[in-house]
């Protein structure tokens, strides 16, 4: 296999970047820069986890993801009470690959709490070796033909049967790098914000570092998945003849962060562990907000926009966190009632930009939850991962004898069971509303989808159900508890709405 190294290509009426002094594999960094070399002993301070702060904010929050669970500041915050909870001694990066192995020597337990330690980047270059993971590397190292047919498939990137499975295969594990790459350099916008192409590159990469590959669904494929039909989204014509390039740009970088260094538990599993992200946040948006200020933290590490006014970077960051947390499945009826009024009182403007950010914000919401929306090869897939997150959230609770979250015991769930109930009560009055707004023949679609993958999970309920009587039977068979559903997808139940059944 013929192996090439290219680097980006920076604009010709440009400086090449004084930091961009030796070469690192497909791309240019400073001998000091820790992303392919040794970490720099002054980001060793500034790193921990899966979290970066600017060292200059003297309010900024320090806080560690893999090391000891601790909140302090420069400004006088008293570090976090800490959890007896065993749970807060589990790595997240680790938690899913231990369940498998089943019990753990003592020995090898120093070596972990070491590499929790280690510098982000030094983390991440020991568990590939340690734990098998292939390196993930660029596009452009790639066999020709694989470039060849993922460079074919982004030709057709806006078609709403796009195989990102297929697209992650072919670019190597790299599918949210490259799209994002792709779609950000499409509509010009690199050369627009006058972004520094390394700086951008690097971006890209650490975000979809910090998505945990273990995750059997909120990893950097559903991230890529979701900036793809937030493309989509963008190119429908109500859209696409009002949206300004900085809306491109903002909706583009959410749909790619969104998810951002999701542990692949949910809300009360953090709040009900003692966790200090839910304490941190007060248990309300944790995993959104915790996804914004991660997003946050890579923009200022990379500096990405540095180059930008400062008041326009943080504006930026603002209304990114603002569309991150409106993914947030538990506030789902606040967004759908206001989309509802807005479309009923025909009083939407879209030259108005706090009315454009909402119509961005509701994208996203779609962008997020689409999985049921597509055809069944791909729908099928994606809800085969989000209930084995689930039910892999509730094996690591009944392991630590915790109360069994809803819709994660294996016991009494099925993944069809799950999906009809999910889209009844969230994805189908959601995608019905923005048929509403945007009644194109995509929309149409997407609700055509949706339908044949009900009925066909509803098929396979009825197959499930008639099995022989010595066979075990589902102890929740066919029947789905209007209450209970209405209130883990949102519908009109008083109980809370449980984070478990969130396929965002």
């Amino acid at each position: 296999m013929e192996v090439c190294y290219q680097l980006p290509v920076l604009p010709l009426d440009r400086p090449v970047p004084k930091h961009v002094l030796s070469r690192r594999g497909a791309i240019s960094f400073s001998s000091s820069s820790s992303l392919f070399g040794a970490p720099d002993p002054r980001q060793l301070s500034q790193r921990r986890g899966a979290i970066s702060y600017d060292s200059s904010d003297q309010t900024a929050l320090y806080i560690r993801m893999l090391g000891d669970v601790r909140v302090r500041s420069q400004v006088g915050f008293e570090p976090e009470r800490r959890s007896s909870h065993p749970y807060l001694c589990i790595d997240f990066r680790t938690l899913h690959t231990r369940l498998g192995c089943g019990s753990t020597s003592a020995s090898s337990a120093p070596e972990r709490r070491v590499h929790r330690l280690l510098s982000f980047q030094r983390y991440l270059h020991s568990s590939r070796f340690l734990r098998g993971v292939p390196q993930q590397i660029p596009l452009h190292i790639l066999d020709e033909d694989y470039t060849g047919q993922a460079r074919c498939m982004l030709e057709k990137v806006g078609n709403w049967n796009f195989d990102i499975f297929l697209f992650d295969r072919l670019t190597n594990g790299n599918s949210l790098i490259t799209l994002t790459f792709h779609l950000l350099n499409q509509y010009g916008l690199v050369e627009l914000f006058q972004l520094d192409m390394v700086k951008l590159w690097r971006f890209l990469v650490m975000v979809q570092e910090d998505y945990h590959s273990d995750n059997p669904y909120h990893n950097a494929v559903h991230a890529a998945d979701v900036t793809q039909a937030m493309y989509c989204y963008l190119r429908e014509p109500m859209l696409a003849q009002s949206l300004t390039s900085y809306d491109i740009l903002l909706g583009l970088l959410a749909a790619a962060t969104h998810d951002l260094d999701h542990p692949g538990v949910n809300q009360p599993f953090l709040i009900k562990t003692d966790h200090y992200l839910a304490t941190l946040y007060r248990n309300t948006s944790v995993l959104e907000n915790h996804h914004w200020k991660s997003a946050v933290g890579l923009l200022r590490e990379t500096g990405l926009f540095s180059h930008l006014p400062a008041e326009d970077s943080l504006n930026m960051e603002r209304e990114l966190g603002s569309l991150i947390l409106a993914t947030d499945i538990s506030r789902q009826n606040d967004y759908l009632s206001r989309f509802r009024m807005h479309l009923d009182q025909e009083n939407l403007c879209l030259s108005n930009a706090s009315h454009r950010h909402f119509i961005l914000q509701m994208a996203l919401k779609c962008a997020d939850i689409c999985n049921p929306c597509r055809p069944w090869e791909l729908s099928k897939q994606w809800s085969e991962k989000v209930t084995e997150e689930f039910f892999q959230q509730g094996d690591i609770e009944r392991r630590h004898k915790l109360e069994v979250s809803p819709l994660c015991d294996r016991g009494t769930n099925t993944v069809g069971r799950i999906q009809i109930g999910f889209m009844t009560y969230v994805a189908e009055p959601l995608f019905a509303e923005w048929a509403r707004f945007s009644d194109t023949r995509l929309s149409q679609t997407m609700l055509g989808h949706m339908g044949l993958n009900k009925a066909s999970w509803g098929g396979l309920q009825q197959e499930q159900t008639s099995v022989p009587e010595e066979a075990e039977p589902c102890t929740t068979g066919t029947d789905i508890e209007d209450g209970n559903m209405a209130a883990a997808a949102g519908g009109t139940s008083s109980k809370e709405i449980p984070q478990g059944s969130r396929e965002s």
